[in-house]
């Protein structure tokens, strides 16, 4: 069996570890009841010092914690007893083979399509490498020149997030808002009830007031708090109502410990809080979470229009600089109301004034070097209070369980990133589809792979396609009239055709033949969607029957069916595609027309072509277009 690979505490980061912390470290580990012991050693020293000395995240952490785990349990499937001599060093026995093996069965144990196996092999192949670097730890040629070569992992499918709806976006704004005044009263009326407080050991463990004024002069510690208050049953009244559940039921088992947190959380925010600054902030700056939740002291200025914020973009090493306006009552979503002050506005100088009230206290008690703005206390499981950096994935505390917490439902899946997508988005409409602007903090390329596939976005360009269309179909393609000899006969003696939109004179002159354009008439041959206005129309008669301007009359009969089959004969040497390209909307209507002909008129139109040599007049163009 493969031990739990747990490093300590190394929850969040490890930092500037000394020789001595790495041993222990690797020892905690390795508690070495596992076949593949040197190996696993060898794998552990390299992540420990790889993560010493790039600072990465909690969740790369876990990543090389799970690739080393499921490489050693492979190694003790595979190899057996062998599995006790395989090192990185040599080539006996061959952990090269093994390793390829085990690459090419991790995609079976996640979902399809899934980045996870390559993730694990990259990480292992990292550490490989690192190792391979170091002059005096050897690794054998074969496994060097393994973790030197291309992943034998397929590279899984990567689904982008879409942006929140607008409506689950208002949702989560309001309730972030409603979260900051909420914590910022709760603040106040800890401390005021410190105030009022003296030192529990003088005077009463019972008393709230105490409590907070022990833990605000850090006169006592949760663990303290804990001894002096005994055993829930004990307690008084006022004491159980701080902490019975909603269904108002008592944590008896757990009672002490959460006492100690909703005491803390009195006078100091905790990690579920600060998820609201963090709404706020990806909301007015549509920048990206994880560089809201680094601010720092040092990286706040604050101008007379706003705040100008010093960024980090740690994958890309890059530090960069934004100013933002405070927006203004005018640009406010909703109405102000005296309770909900700045509620409805995007003024990131404020959300950042109050993020910064809130925190003061934890801030000077964390003594942090960094200075980070996001900073709470927490009561770990050792009855310790301890001010440190905010980790939005602690457990039952990450960006789902705010949301649960305020009752906020959102469609899709929960990530804070799709805010930041909703900020891109509308930067994009506001700046009526610029690019450039929407992708102010990363290149245009990195826009078009990653930020407009959003549905907004889609529907919009989806709209604006159709709008197009329409456009060009009612001002080019709508077709022609279509007139039966019964409105003619009716045409000549009455306005029927002046309803139908000709003036009279236009009316007169189609009924007089004089608007004739051999397979249509025409109303306005100066007046076409395909030529420049005031000019005579270029395309006439071959995009007559795709124009607005043309009108039908049975006596054009002929002139249509021989029309029809020079579009035969041109559809029988054309490839379908080309052939629905240049001539397929006019094929469509004249189908249309012929089809409203009855047979009887078809045949004698057939009749007068025979007898009368009717032929069809078309340009030069209509006959080579083939050869061209």
């Amino acid at each position: 069996m493969v031990p739990e690979l747990v490093a300590g505490r190394i929850g969040e980061r490890v930092v500037h570890t000394s020789s001595a912390t790495r041993r222990n470290l690797t020892s905690r580990i390795l508690p070495g009841n596992h076949t593949c012991s040197q190996l696993a050693a060898e794998l552990a020293d390299e992540w420990v010092e790889y993560i010493d000395a790039a600072g990465v995240a909690a969740g790369t952490v876990q990543c090389y914690r799970q690739a080393i785990k499921s490489l050693c349990t492979s190694v003790d499937m595979q190899m057996g007893e062998d599995a006790s001599r395989a090192t990185l060093a040599s080539d006996q026995p061959d952990l090269a083979r093994v390793i390829a093996a085990w690459e090419r069965a991790l995609p079976s144990g996640f979902a399809p399509n899934s980045m996870r196996p390559t993730i694990l092999s990259g990480a292992i192949r990292t550490l490989i490498r690192r190792r391979a670097e170091h002059p005096h730890r050897p690794v054998a040629e074969r496994v060097a020149g393994l973790a030197k070569a291309g992943s034998g992992v397929p590279i899984g499918e990567n689904n982008e997030l879409d942006e929140f709806s607008r409506e689950d976006k208002q949702a989560m704004v309001r309730a972030a808002w409603a979260a900051v005044i909420a914590l910022e009263k709760r603040l106040e009326a800890g401390w005021r009830r410190a105030e009022q407080g003296r030192h529990p050991r003088g005077d009463s463990w019972m008393s709230i007031p105490n409590l907070l004024w022990g833990l605000a002069h850090d006169a006592v510690t949760p663990a303290e708090i804990s001894d002096g208050l005994g055993p829930p049953g004990g307690w008084t009244e006022e004491l159980r109502e701080c902490i019975r559940r909603p269904d108002g039921s008592f944590p008896a088992t757990t009672a002490r410990t959460v006492l100690s947190r909703w005491l803390v959380a009195q006078l100091w925010p905790n990690t579920l809080d600060l998820h609201a600054f963090r709404v706020l902030l990806v909301d007015a700056t549509a920048h990206p979470p994880e560089e809201m939740s680094k601010l720092t002291e040092d990286g706040v200025e604050f101008t007379p229009g706003g705040v100008r914020l010093t960024l980090v973009r740690k994958r890309a090493k890059r530090r960069y600089y934004r100013a933002f306006k405070d927006a203004s009552v005018e640009m406010a979503d909703v109405i102000e109301s005296k309770e909900f002050t700045d509620l409805p506005r995007r003024e990131p100088g404020v959300i950042v004034k109050r993020l910064m009230g809130v925190t003061e206290r934890a801030r000077v008690r964390a003594a942090d070097p960094e200075r980070n703005l996001f900073v709470r206390a927490v009561v770990d499981v050792d009855r310790e209070l301890k001010f440190c950096e905010w980790n939005p994935e602690a457990p039952l505390a990450r960006f789902s369980a705010w949301l649960q917490a305020h009752n906020v439902t959102v469609e899709g899946k929960v990530d804070i990133r799709r805010l930041r997508k909703s900020g891109k988005v509308e930067k994009v409409v506001a700046s009526r589809g610029h690019i450039h602007e929407a992708a102010d903090d990363h290149y245009e390329e990195t826009f078009k792979s990653h930020y407009a596939q959003g549905t907004t976005l889609r529907v919009i360009s989806g709209e604006v396609i159709n709008s197009a269309q329409e456009h060009w179909l009612s001002q080019a393609l709508q077709g022609p009239t279509v007139l039966s000899q019964e409105a003619v006969a009716a045409a000549e003696e009455s306005t029927h055709l002046q309803a139908l939109g000709l003036s009279a004179q236009e009316a007169d002159d189609l009924v007089q033949g004089e608007l004739d354009m051999g397979v249509t008439h025409c109303k306005n041959p100066y007046d076409s969607p395909f030529s420049p206005a005031g000019e005579l129309c270029a395309v006439a008669p071959l995009r007559c029957l795709e124009c607005r301007n043309a009108w039908v009359l049975p006596s054009q009969l002929p002139q249509l069916l021989l029309f029809g089959d020079h579009l035969e004969r041109v559809r029988q040497r054309q490839t379908p595609a080309r052939f629905t390209a240049f001539w397929g909307q006019s094929y469509v209507n004249l189908r249309a027309v012929l089809d409203d002909r009855t047979e009887q008129e078809v045949a004698l139109a057939r009749k007068h072509i025979a007898e009368g040599g009717i032929t069809l007049d078309l340009p030069l163009a209509a006959h080579v277009e083939f050869d061209a």
